[in-house]
């Protein structure tokens, strides 16, 4: 444990809505393997020759690329806790990259190569921030047709000194203002306060993000990052039209869900499949831009393992670019779940240990070495339902003291999700994946 002043600090991040997954393999750890870019054969089922291996290019990637990377090592990494799939997965990978920068911003030596590296931010420090720095104003300044927004803070214990360059550059880059607190004499207050700030900008749908005992005496920065989504489907669905129907578990049992549809002439969407899977992508409405949508990856088969490597941004790039707007039978089941992960031994298997450790280095926020990650938190909620999606999410990192075309006379594909499917809803303007999530049982959590 270390000596001496020792601070918590608390990486709350909050986000709403997004999109998919870049640089899976099948193979967990960081090993840099070259990767070729997948192909696409003619017919009328499209062939794609996934990519292999971790691909981690050389030099810098944009925050969009880093992001949507860091959402594929993740979500396999959280897949792992369920190996058979028989869990929901949901989470915010631009929430936690969003809390994650900020952090990295006050890391040093090593602590920060492993962030660094497990995020895949850019070496270049500038380009990393005008990197947040653009997609943060691009998300805040659209008036759409649908509701997105991104928020950054930062909370002080009032007595404890923090570095000007730190607290300003947070200022200038990621727009997140300093508010001090009084840690050391009202933590439950402080974290009251903190909790508030998180629900006012998740429109109430995180609650309670940091525990009760999370913040305490010890504490002495908490650093928040709140997203919130909520928009209509460009083709909505009808209520009256929504049945109970069946659902395949991973388990090989069967419940029962309300299940949406849509099979009439409007039900034109972008579509695509291979031999093992289909993709459907559904737009939300949108008044300017390209908007945003839900992309799901539906195997044949009851196997989520035929979705893997199109997790990868390349094979998922060619899926995407493959897809005709055609008439489908479109069946989804309504689905509401919320999520919570503790990720301090996730992040650290993925590569970044040190940053939980005694020999963590975050002397660029405070000139010495007393902060250290205890923890990592997050949270989030969605909700799917005929009319359209509200999603939210909420990351806490805790730091202690130590002490083809409609017309055709092809079929007309059934796209029913009656089985475990992965879906990602992703910014299409930025590319940015905002949310990543697996669907094994509408009616759990």
């Amino acid at each position: 444990m270390k000596h001496g002043f020792v601070a918590l600090l608390a990486l709350l991040s909050v986000l709403a809505l997004g999109i998919l997954i870049a640089g899976c393999t099948e193979t967990p750890g960081h090993t840099n393997t070259p990767s070729t870019s997948p192909t696409l054969s003619a017919g009328p089922t499209s062939e794609i020759t996934p990519a292999g291996g971790r691909n981690t290019p050389s030099g810098d990637l944009s925050v969009v690329t880093a992001n949507n990377r860091f959402t594929c090592d993740l979500y396999r990494e959280l897949a792992k806790d369920s190996p058979e799939g028989g869990s929901n997965i949901f989470f915010s990978p631009f929430s936690i990259s969003s809390a994650l920068a900020l952090t990295y911003e006050g890391a040093r030596g090593t602590t920060a190569d492993e962030i660094r590296s497990v995020l895949y931010f850019p070496a270049n420090t500038t380009r990393l921030r005008e990197g947040f720095a653009t997609v943060n104003a691009e998300i805040n300044s659209r008036n759409a047709g649908y509701t997105l927004s991104t928020a950054n803070a930062l909370w002080a214990e009032k007595k404890y000194t923090f570095l000007p360059e730190y607290t300003s550059t947070a200022e200038q880059y990621y727009a997140a203002n300093t508010t001090n607190l009084d840690f050391t004499g009202q933590p439950e207050a402080s974290r009251q306060t903190i909790n508030s700030w998180v629900a006012d900008k998740t429109n109430d749908k995180i609650l309670n993000l940091l525990p009760a005992g999370s913040v305490s005496s010890l504490t002495r920065l908490v650093i928040t990052n709140a997203v919130y989504f909520k928009g209509t489907w460009q083709k909505q669905f009808d209520v009256n039209m929504t049945t109970d129907a069946p659902f395949r578990t991973p388990a090989g049992s069967t419940v029962t869900v309300r299940m949406m549809q849509r099979t009439d002439e409007d039900a034109i969407y972008p579509y695509a499949e291979t031999a093992d899977l289909q993709m459907l992508s559904l737009p939300y409405t949108t008044t300017s831009g390209k908007g945003l949508s839900m992309v799901i990856l539906l195997p044949k088969g009851d196997n989520l393992s035929a979705a893997d490597p199109y997790l990868d941004p390349a094979n998922l790039s060619v899926l995407e670019q493959s897809a005709s707007s055609r008439r489908v039978m479109v069946y989804i089941p309504k689905f509401k779940i919320e999520t919570q992960y503790s990720l301090p031994e996730t992040l650290g298997t993925m590569g970044m240990p040190t940053a939980f450790s005694d020999s963590a280095d975050f002397s660029g926020m405070d000139g010495a070495r007393d902060l250290y990650i205890s923890d990592v938190i997050h949270k989030a909620s969605i909700d799917v339902n005929e009319e359209g999606t509200e999603a939210a999410a909420a990351t806490a990192v805790v730091m202690n003291l130590a002490a083809v075309a409609p017309g055709h006379e092809e079929p007309v594909p059934v796209f029913r999700t009656d089985h475990p499917f992965l879906f990602l809803i992703q910014d299409n303007d930025s590319g940015t994946i905002l949310f990543a999530g697996r669907i094994a049982n509408p009616n759990g959590t």
